[in-house]
């Protein structure tokens, strides 16, 4: 298949990634904490980062992967999930979209395997920014909450 027509199979099937997402959240015994997430809040997220990542990575706006991420890692701060289990969070997010795309993807011609692989690329640098981006998001909420309990106790 084509980059586009992945990106574009990746839209069409967002909701069901976000369920499914959901579900290996929840399952997962490296994200306890995300039980203080409510359900509604991660399937969004999750929903709309499925359902935009074609944008990212067709235009690679780097601007809107950042402050999309930099909330994420913020509200999960404040909803407090460790940073660990919203590292893990996305991982699952990157694993539940490869084996869709594995079990969903036939290779019709040996140049289809080029635009896997290209996307395959594109997703590993999608997430590893996502990444980044939700640890400094995190991070500053962290030093908010610490400033605000540093100033209760002056």
């Amino acid at each position: 298949m084509t980059l586009y027509r992945l990106v574009r199979l990746i839209e069409m099937h967002s909701n069901e990634l976000a369920s499914c997402l959901l579900d290996r959240v929840h399952n997962s015994e490296a994200t306890p904490d995300y039980k203080l997430v409510p359900d509604e809040d991660l399937r969004n997220r999750v929903y709309e980062i499925y359902l935009h990542l074609g944008e990212w990575l067709m235009r690679k706006d780097e601007l809107e992967l950042e402050q999309r991420h930099l909330r994420i890692g913020a509200r999960r701060a404040q909803q407090g999930v460790p940073f660990s289990q919203v590292a893990w969070a996305i991982t699952l997010t990157k694993q539940n979209l490869w084996g869709f795309l594995k079990r969903q993807s036939e290779m019709e011609r040996p140049i289809e395997a080029f635009g896997e692989l290209e996307l395959l690329q594109l997703l590993d640098n999608f997430f590893d920014r996502a990444v980044y981006y939700a640890a400094i998001g995190h991070e500053k909420a962290r030093a908010e909450v610490e400033k605000e309990l540093a100033r209760a106790t002056a």
